[in-house]
């Protein structure tokens, strides 16, 4: 359990397409386009390379379609 209330997402052209949170009821949890998983908090900064790494991979996924 931790103290921290956050919210970070990417947003490509007004569609959320990534989203990491704990909101009430649901804990820690990662939207990845439409699937939901929840995951283990382990600390700010990891969490913001997860954001950047997901961020890349959406990035080359679209640039090959």
């Amino acid at each position: 359990m931790h103290t921290y209330k956050y919210r970070l997402a990417y947003v490509v052209r007004v569609l959320c397409v990534l989203r990491y949170g704990n909101e009430s009821g649901k804990g820690d949890h990662r939207q990845f386009r439409e699937k939901e998983s929840r995951y283990a908090f382990d600390g700010v900064e990891k969490r913001l390379a997860a954001l950047q790494r997901d961020i890349e991979r959406i990035q080359r996924e679209d640039s090959d379609a």
